[in-house]
């Protein structure tokens, strides 16, 4: 067990391209291949959906429910992950093809939020994102959620900029071991 996708941002403000966005998508596409998975977030045109399919990614994760976003991923027959927080934008991921349901910002919401929506959205799979850290995911997965989008509590940027990939990489292994003892319970 391990994290097996990764996801690399478009700069929804221009300061990167998109065409520089997907060199990297394709550079780590072909360097981590077979080993993990990697796809986009930040998806809010289908330009980038497009340039991500040519890249060799595999899942799109947009902030909203953009219709077009999310056909344009399943045309490719890419994942889709868009982002949706009331009822209406969820069922409408779905209907428009959504794989996964990002529930975002949801520790704004918490995880009572989660079991209410999912009652009446039981055939929806929820990933949580936004606050989640090792101390409240089994809260999550508790309230019904089947995964996580998780970002600076792992990946934090002070242990990036020292090159302390040895303490990312325990970061990581206290949220592996979160869900593998979920999993086992």
């Amino acid at each position: 067990m391990g994290i097996r996708l990764l996801e690399i941002t478009y700069s929804a403000n221009g300061s990167t391209s998109d065409e520089d966005t997907a060199k990297n998508i394709e550079m780590l596409s072909g360097h981590f291949e077979g080993r993990m998975f990697i796809g986009a977030g930040t998806v809010l045109t289908e330009k980038q959906v497009e340039l991500t399919k040519k890249a060799g990614g595999l899942f799109i994760i947009s902030p909203d429910t953009y219709e077009n976003v999310i056909k344009k991923t399943r045309e490719f027959g890419m994942v889709s992950i868009p982002g949706a927080l009331t009822p209406t934008e969820i069922q409408n991921a779905h209907r428009y093809g959504a794989d996964f349901v990002k529930l975002f910002p949801i520790t704004s919401m918490g995880s009572a939020y989660i079991k209410a929506v999912k009652a009446p959205l039981s055939h929806i799979q929820f990933l949580a994102v936004g606050g989640i850290d090792e101390n409240n995911m089994s809260e999550y997965l508790r309230a019904g959620v089947c995964g996580f989008g998780i970002g600076s509590n792992i990946v934090d940027k002070k242990l990036v900029e020292a090159g302390d990939f040895a303490a990312i990489t325990e970061l990581a292994k206290k949220y592996t071991s979160v869900i593998a003892k979920a999993v086992r319970t």
